[in-house]
Formats: C-alpha cells, sequence, structure tokens
C-alpha cells in the first residue's frame, strides 16, 4: 500500500523559468484519468498478493508463515527506490524514465503467469516490487501536469493522495472473479493487461520535458545502496517477524542489526558529504520531525482499516471477500467523497483544519469498531469504515502540500531528503502499522483467553450446564459419558477462543481510537501554540514602539 508522489517537473522549474503553455482544458480529464491508471496498475500489483495470500498459499504450495515473504519480498526493494527515482528523472528526462518504467512492470507482470511454487514467487515479487514503484511516481506526474501551477499543491496533490487509497479495496472487490478465474495467474493477468493499457499513454500524453541536469555522482550511489539495504532489513523484518515471533528466531535478530548498521552507516557518511543525497541535519529540524510524526501517526490509525479490519473478518468470523463486497464499495465511495472534499477546502486555503475533521471521523470510527462481538456482521461497520476512509482522506493532503512547500523552499535537491521522510512514514509506517496491531492482538487474545478459562469450572453449575448442552448433539453417537464430556468441554473451548479473539481485536480498535484522539489533542495544543506565539509576535512590536 504505498505511493511515491513526485514533484520532480515543478522542482526542476525552480532553477529554470517555466515555459510550458498551458494545458488545453479539453486534456485535462486524459491525464486525470492516466494518473489514475498507474495508481491502479501499481496499487493492484501491490496489493493482490498481500490480500489473497490465504487464497493462493496452496497454489504454490507454501504454508502461512512460507507466504507472509511474499509481502516481505515485495516490500524489500520497493521502500527505497522513491528516493533513488528522483534524482534519476533529473538526470535521465522523464520521457526514458517513463519507458523504462513501464516495459520493466510489463515483464515483472509477464513473469508472474509463470510461477510454480513458493522460490520462484518470492524471486518475481521481488522484481515486481522494483518495477512497480516508479509507475505511482508516474501517476503523481500525470495528475500534476493536468493543473496550473497554482493548484499543483492544492488541487493536484488532494487528487493524487486520493488515488493512492483506491487500489485497497478495489483489489478485495475484484479478487474473487480472478481467484476463480485463474487463482494466482488469474489475479496478474490483470496486473499484465493494466500494464498494457498503460503503456501507450507515455506517448499519447507526454509529460513536459524538463531540463536534464547530471545530478547523480558515485557516493549518491554508495550512499543509497546503504539506506536500501536498511529500508529493506526493516521491511523484511516487520513483514514476518510477527508469524515467526519477535523474540523466537535469533536471525531475526541478525537481519535486524544488519538493517541499524547500514542506515547508522549511511548517516555518518551523508553528514561528512559537501553536497549529500540525504540532509540529514534538515531532516532533524523541529518542522520536519513535527511532519514525520504526523506521518506516521497517520498510518498506525489507518492501519486500523488497510489491515485489521481484513483480518478480523477473515480470520476471526470466517467471511470471504465476495461477502463483503458492499462494506468495500462503502470504502471506495468515501475514499473519493473525502478526497474531493479535501480538495475543495484546499483550494481555499484550509489545512489543519481538515486534520481536526479528519481525526474526529477516524476516532469515531474506530470506537464505535471497538464494540465488536462474535454477531458483528459487515452490515454493522458500513458507518464506521465510512468514516475511517473519508477521515483517512481527507488528512494527508495538508501534510503532503506541507512537505513538498518546505523542500522546494529549499530547492530541489532536497526532495530526495523528503521523499526519506515519505518513504518511511508511509511504507514502513504502514508495515509497522500492521506489525503492531497484529501483535497487540495475539498478546491480547493470551490474556483475554487466560482470563476466560481461569473461569471455566466445572464445579461452576452455569458452566456444567453449558458443557451439557453442547455436548447433546452428540449424545445419539458416543454412548460413553467421559468421551461425551470432553467432547463438550472441546467445544466450549472452542467458544471461549473465539470470545478471546473478539475481545483482542475489540481492544485493538480501541487502541486505534486512543491515537487517534491523543493526535487530535496534540493538533489542538499545537495550534494554540502557534496562535499564542503570534499574537506575542504581533504585540512586540507594539510595546516596542515610543509613546507620541
Amino acid at each position: 500500500m504505498s505511493g511515491e508522489p513526485s514533484l520532480v517537473s515543478e522542482a526542476e522549474s525552480t532553477t529554470v523559468p517555466p515555459v510550458a503553455p498551458p494545458m488545453p482544458g479539453w486534456k485535462v480529464p486524459f491525464y486525470i484519468a492516466a494518473s489514475v491508471m498507474f495508481f491502479l496498475t501499481q496499487g493492484l500489483g501491490l496489493n493482490l498478493a498481500f490480500a489473497n495470500l490465504t487464497q493462493i498459499q496452496g497454489t504454490i504450495a507454501a504454508t502461512t508463515t512460507e507466504s507472509a515473504w511474499l509481502s516481505a519480498a515485495y516490500m524489500a526493494p520497493n521502500v527505497s527506490l522513491a528516493i533513488a527515482l528522483v534524482k534519476i528523472r533529473m538526470q535521465y528526462g522523464v520521457r526514458n524514465f517513463a519507458e523504462v518504467s513501464i516495459l520493466g512492470f510489463i515483464v515483472a507482470s509477464l513473469l508472474n503467469l509463470f510461477v510454480s511454487d513458493l522460490h520462484s514467487a518470492i524471486v518475481v515479487r521481488f522484481l515486481s516490487g522494483i518495477a512497480g514503484a516508479p509507475l505511482s511516481t508516474l501517476g503523481f506526474l500525470y495528475m500534476l501536469e493536468a493543473f496550473e501551477p497554482a493548484k499543483k499543491m492544492t488541487v493536484g496533490v488532494s487528487l493524487a493522495m486520493t488515488n493512492t487509497l483506491l487500489a485497497a479495496p478495489i483489489t478485495r472487490l475484484v479478487s474473487p472473479s480472478l481467484l476463480d478465474y485463474g487463482e494466482w495467474r488469474g489475479l496478474y493477468t490483470l496486473e499484465m493487461a493494466l500494464a498494457l493499457l498503460v503503456m501507450p499513454i507515455i506517448y499519447l500524453l507526454p509529460l513536459t520535458p524538463p531540463p536534464r541536469v547530471k545530478v547523480i555522482v558515485l557516493g549518491d550511489i554508495f550512499s543509497y545502496l546503504l539506506v536500501a539495504i536498511g529500508f529493506g532489513c526493516l521491511a523484511i523484518i516487520l513483514s514476518v517477524g510477527r508469524l515467526y515471533w519477535w523474540l523466537e528466531v535469533p536471525w531475526l535478530g541478525v537481519v535486524l542489526a544488519i538493517g541499524i548498521a547500514s542506515l547508522t552507516i549511511a548517516i555518518v557518511v551523508e553528514l561528512r558529504r559537501p553536497t549529500p543525497l540525504i540532509d540529514v541535519r534538515w531532516l532533524l529540524q523541529p518542522e520536519i520531525l513535527h511532519l514525520t510524526a504526523i506521518l506516521l501517526i497517520f498510518r498506525l490509525i489507518a492501519a486500523e482499516q488497510t489491515s485489521v479490519i481484513m483480518t478480523f473478518y477473515q480470520n476471526a468470523v470466517g467471511l470471504l471477500y465476495d461477502q463483503l463486497s458492499m462494506l468495500y464499495w462503502i470504502i471506495l465511495a468515501f475514499s473519493v467523497i473525502g478526497g474531493l472534499i479535501c480538495t475543495v477546502f484546499m483550494v481555499y486555503g484550509f489545512g489543519w483544519q481538515i486534520q481536526f475533521v479528519a481525526l474526529i471521523l477516524m476516532g469515531v470510527g474506530a470506537l464505535m469498531d471497538s464494540q465488536v462481538t462474535n454477531l458483528t456482521r459487515p452490515e454493522q461497520m458500513y458507518l464506521s469504515q465510512a468514516l475511517m476512509a473519508a477521515g483517512a482522506a481527507l488528512f494527508l493532503p495538508p501534510s503532503m502540500s506541507q512537505g513538498f512547500k518546505a523542500a522546494l523552499s529549499k530547492g530541489p535537491p532536497y526532495l530526495v531528503t523528503f521523499f526519506v521522510v515519505f518513504t518511511f512514514t508511509q511504507s514502513i509506517g504502514g508495515l509497522i502499522g500492521s506489525a503492531f496491531y497484529g501483535t497487540l492482538i495475539i498478546i491480547r487474545e493470551k490474556f483475554h483467553s487466560a482470563v476466560l478459562t481461569e473461569r471455566v469450572l466445572l464445579t461452576d453449575p452455569h458452566v456444567a450446564e453449558r458443557v451439557s448442552q453442547l455436548s447433546s448433539s452428540y449424545g445419539k453417537v458416543i454412548g460413553d459419558s467421559a468421551l461425551l464430556k470432553g467432547e463438550g468441554l472441546a467445544l466450549l473451548g472452542a467458544q471461549v477462543s473465539r470470545e478471546a479473539n473478539m475481545l483482542a481485536y475489540g481492544d485493538a480498535f480501541f487502541v486505534a481510537a486512543i491515537i487517534a484522539f491523543l493526535s487530535l489533542a496534540g493538533l489542538s495544543l499545537h495550534v494554540l501554540f502557534r496562535f499564542v506565539r503570534a499574537r506575542l509576535a504581533e504585540d512586540q512590536p507594539q510595546a516596542a514602539a515610543p509613546n507620541p
């Protein structure tokens, strides 16, 4: 679920005055549609395997734990490529960049059709992660190309960020038909078809070619490789650590140590370079740290919908995607509605006000979800998930616009540094959210199961009566009273486990609500602090002025 936005065309225009004529009005819808196609192609490539691990693991002869390596293999190279792509476009041009990107993605999609086992699937997913990274970048470029410079930071960014939310629900909607068509190959036949459809776009709808600038030096390659290794190790650990359990297998610690060491060396190297790939000092400025915290918190809250809801209905309730279609239609619709509303308000200069409303919506939605029981079905979550989807669409564009403006004000080289922030908070942050809630659910399920089991005593008349009721259906086939009672206890134990699971999911939803409301309180204090500081700054010149 990651997108790597780009403002390279605008960034380069800060060094050379823009000369491109305004786009004719009839072309704008085509460029917007092209942007949607690029985002969907990349997003489906990311989500098709992740959303259908349970269904396809039999096709590739893999266990649940082994199939998780498909997500790890995709994310390991994908999470850091946005950092390199900024300079690659600057030096080699948007047209060449687009052509190579599309051809690479078509080849990777074609290879998916020849997957026959887990090992080949992991290799192909790794290549898909490399090939898929540029597509969302092209999606952003096409969206920004459609608007005049004054609207790129408002309408363009808002619509582009809305597009990043569409692929996840669409994946769940189309997956049942694709799995029926051909299981793994059915999923990736659609991906290859989309790749072939977007290929003519780069020729029929060309992007404005900015001047090329030689910006890549040998030191950049070394620094990027260190960052790629560090981010890749983190992606692997966050993808599979919960399944192997964090402290149970030694190699998880080795991978984590390699990742931390690589990032540490990269920071030391970049601090000593006169023209660094990543300006670490700028990353440590208070406003950038504040932006990083905002984006990371957003991913933690949004993971309630992108990760927890899916596992709740698949694993805890046992529903399939065709039984959840209406829920995902609602999520898709309100993501679009929220994105369009955000676009309108950003045009009028609203920023923190939009985020204030978004946090309220997401907090209320998560709080409503925390009341889940074993009777909860999709119908009971239509409203709460609509609020979550609208809130997610409202929250991200103002932060993204703020980050781009901060980077552009410093100059084009700082776009690379900003992409470190965005990649870490969105790609790595999404994995952190999934790992955090998955771990929390496991821990809380064990806790609730222990508490409930303590109260299951046959000396309790209510428990004895329940065991008798559950075992009565087997009375005609089991004559031994001891075996009959054991069967009743086994059925009661299954019910206790199910109830503990429901309580654990309720705790996860409640934690998401707490994070949202704490973030709302933090935003309120931040706005109040800025207001007070601005008033004090206004009063000081008046106090310093001499009396007539």
